[in-house]
C-alpha cells in the first residue's frame, strides 16, 4: 500500500525537525524509531524517548493513502539525505517493511506496528501559557546552558531552571563551580513559577529552535511543559527537584574591574589553556598597573604566559581559575566587550556585558 508520493523534503523536512532525540540503542527497540501517519494529505511524524517527544506535521506532504508505521530514524534520515535533493519518493507499506523508491534506488526496512508506539500521556490540569519569539528564546538558552552539569548525582543540576515571575522570564545553569543568568522580558503577566528542563530537552532545543522572529508558544502545566514553533511541537517531562538559589550566588559590591574585548581575551586565553594541566586546567590571572596576565603550567614543567593591556588601578590581584569555564562564557558570548568584576582570589568573579545587565556569569576561583 502507498501511503506517500512527493518530493524528498515533504519528508525529510519533518523528520529532521523529530529525530534529533532518538538514540540508535535504547532498552526498547521501537524508541530508536519514528511514527509515521498519513491522514488525507498530511503527513505526521512522532518521535520520543518517553522523557522528550516531539511531533513535525507536513500538511502538503504530496500524493499517497492513509496509513501509519514505524521505522528506524536514523536510517529514513541517512536514505533520504544520501537522495538528491529533487528526487521523487514513494513509500510503500507492506506488512512488516516499508519500501522506498526514488528513481532507480529501492531501500527495503524493517518496520514495527504503529500501534505499539509509546506516546507521552498529556498532563492533565490548568496551564499557563506565554509567547516568545524563536530567535529570543534560542538567545536566552544559548547564554546559559553551557554552564549545565553533566551527569551530576545531583540531578536537578543536570538541567536548565526556567522561571516565570511577573513579565520577566528568567534562566539560570549551574554545575556548582559556575552559574550562568539571563533573562528576558515577556508580555504575559504570570504568577511566579520555577521549572527545570533536563540537559536533553535544552540542548534539542538549541538545535531546532530556528533564528527569526517566528513565534514560540510555551505551556507549562503539571509535571511537564510544552513547546509549539511552526509545524513542531515538543513536549518534556520537567525534572522535580529544588534548584540552588541563585540570588546568593551571584556576588553583588565588588570592589575591582576591568574591561576588555572579548575577542583579545578568547584568544590569549585560548593559548596559554595548551599548556595547562590537563585535569585540572588552572590559569592563574593576574592584575596590576593597568596589566592582565594569563600564566599556566602543568607537570612538564612548561609554562605559557600572555598579558593584555586593561585600564586597573586598583590593588593587586592573583587569582586561579579553570580556564575550560573562562573558555566557555566567551565562546558564548557575542559582545564586543566584556567586563571582569573580582573581590579577592577567595571570591568568585562576575562576569558581564556593558551594555546588557540581564546576562551575568559566576566562576569560582580555584587554588593552583
Amino acid at each position: 500500500m502507498i501511503i506517500l508520493q512527493g518530493q524528498r523534503d515533504a519528508l525529510l523536512s519533518p523528520l529532521q525537525a523529530v529525530s534529533g532525540i532518538v538514540e540508535k540503542r535504547q532498552q526498547l527497540p521501537i524508541l530508536s524509531n519514528v511514527l509515521l501517519e498519513k491522514k488525507g494529505g498530511a503527513l505526521t511524524l512522532v518521535a520520543t524517548d518517553i522523557e522528550i517527544q516531539i511531533t513535525a506535521v507536513n500538511e502538503e506532504a504530496g500524493g499517497g493513502g492513509d496509513g501509519a508505521v514505524t521505522v528506524a530514524a536514523k536510517k529514513m534520515q541517512d536514505i533520504l539525505r544520501a537522495l538528491p535533493e529533487s528526487a521523487e519518493i514513494t513509500l510503500d507499506l507492506d506488512e512488516k517493511r516499508l519500501l522506498v523508491k526514488a528513481g532507480r534506488s529501492r531501500f527495503t526496512l524493517q518496520t514495527l506496528p504503529a500501534e505499539d508506539f509509546p506516546r507521552m500521556a498529556i498532563a492533565a490540569g490548568e496551564e499557563k501559557t506565554f509567547s516568545v519569539t524563536q530567535k529570543e528564546f534560542r538567545y536566552l538558552i544559548g547564554k546559559t546552558q553551557y554552564a549545565m552539569a553533566i551527569q551530576d548525582v545531583r540531578y536537578y543540576l543536570n538541567g536548565l531552571m526556567l522561571m516565570v515571575d511577573g513579565k520577566e522570564l528568567r534562566c539560570v545553569a549551574t554545575d556548582s563551580h559556575r552559574l550562568a543568568y539571563n533573562s528576558m522580558e515577556i508580555e504575559e503577566d504570570l504568577p511566579a513559577q520555577q521549572m527545570i528542563l533536563p540537559r536533553k530537552t535544552v540542548l534539542e532545543l538549541n538545535r531546532v529552535l530556528a533564528d527569526s522572529d517566528d513565534p514560540l508558544k510555551i505551556s507549562v502545566g503539571g509535571n511537564q511543559i510544552r513547546f509549539e514553533f511552526g509545524r513542531t511541537v515538543l513536549i518534556s517531562k520537567l525534572i522535580d527537584g529544588q534548584f540552588p538559589n541563585y540570588e546568593r550566588v551571584i556576588p553583588s559590591n565588588l570592589a575591582q574591574h576591568i574591561q576588555v574585548n572579548r575577542e583579545v581575551l578568547h584568544r590569549a586565553m585560548s593559548r596559554v589553556a595548551i599548556l595547562t594541566n590537563e585535569k585540572f586546567r588552572g590559569v592563574r590571572i593576574l592584575l596590576a598597573d593597568n596589566t592582565l596576565k594569563i600564566i599556566a603550567a602543568n607537570a612538564e614543567q612548561e609554562e605559557a604566559q600572555e598579558e593584555i593591556e586593561v585600564a586597573y588601578d586598583g590593588n593587586p590581584l592573583d587569582v586561579g581559575f579553570n580556564v575550560t569555564y573562562l573558555l566557555d562564557v566567551l565562546n558564548n558570548l557575542s559582545g564586543d566587550e566584556v567586563r571582569w568584576s573580582f573581590n579577592d582570589a577567595q571570591s568568585s568573579a562576575l562576569i558581564t556585558l556593558p551594555d546588557n545587565e540581564r546576562f551575568k556569569y559566576v566562576v569560582m576561583p580555584m587554588r593552583i
